[in-house]
């Protein structure tokens, strides 16, 4: 993997991972541009560095919240914050349960599938569609609430479906406030990306892998450029979402998933 490569997917990484247009679905529309496996992928580790890079790009956000979030769980009451970890608990449950028992079959929808990516980019557009209508109300989470927008968050990882859209959108619907739909979907997020990274270091020195044959300057610039264009994306999605400016990304997904459909049966 050259310099730029690095750059230029951990840039992706960071952008995607945010923005509602569907990391999974991009990457797959990637391959089958360039013609399948033609496109560098990334190494194992480079995984887990973008993967950690997008993480932390979320812990700079968000770190105040987090760091009242943890204070109040560590006093071991059952108050505000307890409760807000005990939801971000119940929305990882249907995560776990896909992740656990349905890897191999979801790992088979990841083989160049583009009218598939395209399909579930529709469904991600109008997701998004739907929040432009929905009321804006001044609701909170509650474990209820947590639990579906858990089962969006695992339906998101079909290739197509954009995690942070179909998070933030549930969050909506269900009536829950811009903010807090915002500031929610992102913090249940990094439980999964952290859990995901330790899981592929793990594979990684597993593999016999010895990183003194790695070069490492491609992993640090993707990890910067992963970093960076994360909390750049964060930033902006909160701004998005509480402008009620979800739908333009609506009628970008629609557009890439119509084109992707179109090419995927003719080329099929």
């Amino acid at each position: 993997m050259t310099l730029l490569e690095a750059i230029i997917l951990g840039i992706i990484q960071g952008l995607t991972e945010f923005l509602p247009v569907s990391s999974s679905g991009h990457l797959e529309l990637g391959k089958a541009l360039f013609g399948g496996d033609q496109i560098p992928e990334e190494s194992l580790l480079f995984t887990v560095m973008v993967h950690a890079a997008t993480a932390l790009s979320t812990i700079v956000v968000y770190r105040k919240d987090i760091v009242q979030l943890i204070g109040g769980v560590l006093k071991f009451k059952w108050n505000d914050e307890m409760k807000y970890a005990l939801f971000i608990v119940i929305s990882m449950i249907p995560v776990m349960i896909v992740g656990l028992f349905f890897e191999k079959e979801v790992s088979a929808l990841f083989d160049g599938r583009i009218v598939l990516v395209g399909c579930m980019l529709l469904v991600t557009a109008t997701l998004l569609f739907l929040t432009h209508r929905a009321t804006h109300r001044e609701g909170v989470i509650d474990a209820p609430k947590a639990g579906i927008i858990g089962v969006a968050q695992a339906i998101a990882i079909l290739p197509g479906i954009s995690r942070s859209g179909s998070t933030i959108a549930t969050s909506l619907l269900l009536g829950v406030s811009r903010e807090r739909a915002a500031r929610f979907s992102f913090l249940m997020v990094l439980p999964p990306i952290l859990g995901a990274a330790l899981l592929k270091t793990m594979d990684f020195f597993e593999s016999g892998t010895q990183v003194s044959t790695i070069d490492i300057t491609p992993l640090v610039a993707g990890f910067v450029a992963a970093f960076v264009a994360g909390v750049f994306a964060c930033r902006w999605m909160v701004r998005i979402v509480k402008q009620s400016k979800l739908s333009y990304f609506a009628l970008y997904c629609a557009i890439v998933g119509v084109v992707a459909i179109s090419v995927g049966v003719l080329v099929g």
